[in-house]
């Protein structure tokens, strides 16, 4: 356990050593005091890392925080479209040797057209 200096005489944080490879290490800090295995330490970050990741590919490639509505169900709406969006790109991905990234740059024009006409999924609102 560790004190950092500026933070409140009360705030403590433990500090565990991770080794990452025989050449790398990391130092992951934590508030989480009953913390006490740096295994669990590292399945912990492990856990976490896919969500930034998620957060970072739903930012990055579904517009999901361009959003200039007011109202929640408005707001609720564009995420809910975004995650649609980023759960067929997933599945693409998964299905396919290409990264998110690179499905979600290829031409869609026709895809759409197709989907425009005769959509895969069916939104009812009541």
């Amino acid at each position: 356990m560790i004190k950092i200096r500026g933070f409140p005489a009360h705030k403590k944080v433990k500090l565990f050593r991770v080794t990452v490879s025989p050449h790398r290490t990391e130092f992951v800090v934590t508030n989480y005091l009953s913390q006490d295995s740096t295994q669990a330490t590292r399945e912990e970050c492990r856990v976490r890392w896919k969500i930034e990741h998620f957060h970072r590919e739903l930012k990055q490639l579904t517009g999901v925080e361009a959003c200039q509505c007011r109202k929640g169900p408005i707001q609720r709406n564009h995420i809910h479209c975004a995650l649609q969006v980023w759960n067929f790109l997933r599945r693409q991905a998964v299905n396919s040797p290409l990264t998110v990234y690179e499905i979600s740059h290829q031409p869609w024009s026709d895809f759409l057209h197709q989907q425009l006409r005769s959509p895969a999924l069916k939104f009812s609102f009541a």
